[in-house]
């Protein structure tokens, strides 16, 4: 679908303006798990998480076209910030469309990157608006559903290999799923034999819906996990996870919450609970694991505010 030539071409493209973010591993997770586990830190990426990789290589394959006409993107959280930071970077006008409810934090920190924000109803009306703007002459920047993107997302996927090259096991949470089809494609082209594991939190589970339907299945988000919250994910993320995926894994918003303290007070990172799942699904399936694998968990993004920590708390502890 996307070549290794391509994700290694995209990989040099945006170099120069993300980081290269770093690869621990864990005692503490490795102990509880009864193997080796190591945490991927994208949470560190510019902006907070792993979306200015996928916004950098696109506006760069498209840099005279983009700065003619600006880019319009819909998101409510981490790929507005994406998108603003790399128009602010390479002097691109952004727009972006997000839901009246988004927290206030993702909208303060977008338009901080020089994003433009304008506030709409719902996710729904967030899709309809952007994509009027595409057709009024701005160039759309879908959140998830583009190869583009996905390409430059794969970069992750090499850095892996690169930093753990006896890699058995990765886990990938799944929103629209740019991101764990990126990473899969880079993976499994460098080394077949790793095995994938998707994962969703329950209420946002629409790659899990599809992969029983075996088709895309559109759903209302209500998970907790807000990033997580596409109504459906797209064809390639479908057919990546059909192909080349090892098992998908559901969790709940409380294992979720529980995993994202246990990172908070053992690893030391305060990551969003679309992030914590993935050790929340490693947790759940953690038979499958001998003393010799090498697991690696992608914790995606770390914009969680004090206020959405205090809302979990009170949700799962008080």
């Amino acid at each position: 679908m996307i070549g290794l030539d391509k994700i290694v071409a995209a990989r040099d493209r945006i170099a120069p303006y993300v980081h290269r973010t770093p690869v621990q591993k864990n005692r503490s997770l490795s102990e509880m798990l009864g193997t080796n586990v190591y945490i991927k830190l994208e949470l560190f990426q510019k902006t907070g998480s792993f979306k200015p990789r996928g916004a950098f290589n696109k506006m760069l394959i498209h840099l005279d076209e983009v700065r003619k006409a600006g880019v319009v993107a819909m998101s409510g959280g981490n790929f507005a910030q994406g998108v603003a930071y790399a128009g602010s970077t390479l002097g691109v006008r952004t727009r972006i469309i997000m839901p009246e409810y988004t927290p206030l934090n993702y909208i303060q920190a977008t338009e901080s990157y020089g994003g433009e924000v304008e506030l709409v109803k719902g996710i729904d009306d967030a899709f309809r608006v952007a994509e009027q703007y595409g057709r009024n002459g701005w160039n759309y920047f879908h959140p998830f559903d583009d190869r583009e993107l996905i390409t430059g997302h794969a970069s992750i996927g090499l850095e892996l290999i690169e930093d753990i090259p006896e890699l058995t096991d990765v886990f990938i949470s799944v929103g629209g799923g740019g991101l764990m089809g990126g990473i899969t494609l880079a993976v499994k082209q460098l080394k077949p034999e790793v095995r994938v594991w998707s994962v969703e939190t329950e209420g946002s589970d629409t790659l899990g819906q599809a992969l029983k339907a075996g088709r895309l299945v559109q759903i209302t988000p209500r998970s907790l996990a807000k990033t997580l919250g596409a109504p459906v994910v797209s064809e390639d993320a479908l057919a990546i996870a059909q192909e080349y995926g090892h098992r998908h894994v559901v969790v709940s918003d409380e294992d979720a919450y529980k995993a994202l303290r246990l990172l908070m007070e053992r690893a030391k990172v305060v990551t969003e609970l679309a992030a914590s799942c993935t050790l929340a699904a490693a947790q759940s399936v953690s038979s499958s694991f001998s003393q010799e694998d090498h697991v690696a968990l992608v914790l995606c993004g770390g914009n969680t505010s004090l206020e959405t920590l205090a809302e979990y708390h009170s949700c799962f502890e008080a």
